[in-house]
């Protein structure tokens, strides 16, 4: 095999690991969209969406939980692959491998029933916490805290590279990820639904943009 040949088919490799971070998010929003839609008694202003994955249908969050994670953790891979140097290429990677392995403990750990959901569950939080649920607990804060790693990482790159805004937007969507996910003050369960989906936006556009530099 000649040397053009390997090189093409690493980059077809690369691609395709790469194509993993750009379906994560959508596919993760969109399930979880329709389950917020259909699912009775659900409510998103009271319900985090962690609550999806009990009850009779839980096992469709938990398999949603799951493949997210297992994708983003492809597409880490697919990272290390294009930033074999330089900035960002130890931990871009690592903080995004670690996203990933919280969306997975947090489908395999699921949480307590709770808040009324589903029907026949507390109308508060349980009095007793499995364990389940407190390994699951910790699932949140290091997806987040991890994937704001990689932006602020990875936005110290961009910017180096000339992509000034690239490196802005990266650092805004760090922060308001953060701002969005701290759990206290009205309306939490919306504002980390929508933390979720910018955090995958923008997983989505950055290996958009790998898989455009690598074509």
């Amino acid at each position: 095999m000649t040397t053009i040949e390997t090189r093409t088919r690493t980059d077809s490799t690369t691609r395709t690991l790469l194509a993993a971070g750009a379906l994560a998010g959508p596919l993760f929003v969109a399930t979880a969209t329709l389950q917020i839609s259909t699912r009775d008694g659900f409510d998103l202003r009271r319900h985090p969406i962690s609550l999806l994955s009990v009850g009779e249908h839980g096992w469709l969050q938990v398999t949603n939980f799951i493949v997210a994670g297992v994708l983003s953790i492809i597409f880490s891979v697919g990272v290390a692959r294009v930033l074999t140097d330089g900035l960002a290429s130890r931990w871009g990677p690592r903080f995004l491998t670690l996203f990933g392995v919280g969306l997975v403990i947090g489908g395999v750990f699921k949480a307590d029933p709770a808040l009324g959901f589903p029907a026949g569950a507390p109308e508060g939080i349980p009095e007793h916490i499995s364990t389940h649920a407190l390994i699951h607990a910790f699932a949140p804060p290091l997806a987040f805290l991890s994937l704001i790693g990689a932006c602020l990482v990875i936005a110290r790159r961009l910017a180096a590279d000339g992509l000034v805004r690239a490196a802005l937007v990266t650092r805004v969507v760090a922060a308001v990820c953060f701002v969005l996910s701290v759990p206290v003050g009205l309306g939490f369960s919306i504002r980390l639904f929508a933390a979720v989906a910018l955090a995958f936006a923008w997983v989505a556009a950055y290996a958009v943009y790998l898989r455009r530099i690598t074509a």
